[in-house]
């Protein structure tokens, strides 16, 4: 046994690309995220560009490189993707909200109370120490459900373990659903033209609202601002006609390789380390949560007769700028899709927390 310790040992050691240098790191990370993105495209994945560099910031950060985003990446990459949201925006989203209003409200409160339930479900079996697995499983807002989990005594690094791993599952869940539940064909999925011909005014006016809304970064205790404002500021120039956004590919698939190393490079050996024991518990919630969603959206089929994929990404779990990169590589209802996702998004901003707290409250009251 001996022997074949000390050579797994090495194997590890020779692989850690912590002992290379940094500009070595970065290529590394490059050269694995084209070869994950190349494996996404291969299959036929809608989100291939987005998946694609999850996976490849997942391995490189496991296999010991140190490869860090600056903060303002995220930003950068959320005012692209908000305005892609408002670009897909019209008349018809209004339209969709007011004459479904009653059930859409339904459907996205019945999944932030799902998500908060079984959090509490998880809390007070023990299979997570405190009040984790309640800001672990919140939909959306990842980032403030860390911080605030910091400040009621949760785990942080299993809380931060839990928001993206539902991000990744979700996101990984909607794709194969759309490639192959749907069964969508390939070339609805996949018609990527790099350097299409795109309106100069258009292009210019999408990268006012880009720069503009970027000014949010300057008020940080508006939980989204940066996505928020580029929303707003591009649907409004939108929906009163002045102009209509044009986003070139190659600007989407940098924010959504911004998007996907974010999250991937989050999954460092000590958050793995620390998750590994309540790994089992934690793949189990996000899986019962992503098929309530399922249901929910079986529902919504048969009530507002909207086709099956549309349902589903509207009412899936993940992130609202995941929601958008999926729904913008297939052929969807995006007006209904974008409608459910952001109304979610903003419930959550709002009552979110409040209810997490409280809930977290409560099962710290009972373990006490």
């Amino acid at each position: 046994m001996a022997p074949n310790s000390s050579f797994s040992t090495q194997s590890v050691k020779a692989f850690d690309l912590s002992k290379l240098h940094h500009s070595v790191q970065w290529i590394s990370l490059l050269i694995i995220t084209l070869l994950t993105t190349a494996f996404c495209e291969w299959l036929s994945l809608p989100a291939a560009l987005l998946l694609g560099p999850m996976f490849g910031g997942i391995i490189t950060e496991t296999l010991g490189a140190k490869v860090r985003l600056p903060r303002v990446s995220m930003y950068v990459s959320q005012a692209v993707i908000g305005c892609l949201i408002a670009s897909s925006m019209n008349q018809d989203i209004l339209n969709v909200f007011l004459a479904q209003w009653p059930i859409l409200i339904s459907a996205v409160s019945m999944t932030l109370i799902v998500s908060i339930a079984l959090g509490w479900g998880i809390g007070k079996l023990g299979i997570l120490p405190g009040t984790t697995a309640i800001w672990g499983l919140l939909p959306g807002a990842a980032s403030v459900m860390v911080m605030m989990a910091e400040d009621y005594g949760a785990d942080a690094r299993l809380v931060a373990f839990m928001q993206y791993l539902r991000v990744l599952l979700v996101t990984l869940t909607a794709s194969l659903v759309a490639r192959f539940w749907v069964h969508l064909p390939s070339t609805a999925i996949h018609a990527i033209v790099w350097f299409a011909p795109i309106h100069a005014q258009a292009f210019a006016i999408s990268l006012g609202v880009i720069c503009i809304s970027l000014l949010a970064i300057f008020a940080p205790w508006i939980s989204g601002g940066v996505l928020i404002l580029s929303m707003s500021l591009g649907a409004y120039i939108q929906l009163q006609g002045f102009a209509k956004l044009e986003l070139p590919m190659w600007l989407l698939a940098f924010a959504f390789a911004l998007v996907g190393w974010n999250i991937g490079l989050r999954f460092t050996r000590e958050v793995l380390l620390a998750a590994a024991k309540a790994l089992p518990q934690t793949v189990l919630s996000i899986a019962l949560l992503i098929v309530f969603c399922m249901g929910l959206a079986f529902v919504l089929v048969n009530a507002l007769d909207i086709d099956p994929l549309s349902a589903y990404l509207g009412t899936s779990p993940g992130g609202v700028d995941s929601a958008a990169i999926i729904a913008a590589s297939t052929k969807v209802n995006i007006a209904f899709v974008m409608t459910l996702q952001i109304m979610r998004f903003l419930i959550t901003l709002l009552m979110g927390p409040t209810l997490s707290r409280y809930v977290a409250n409560q099962v710290t009251k009972k373990i006490n």
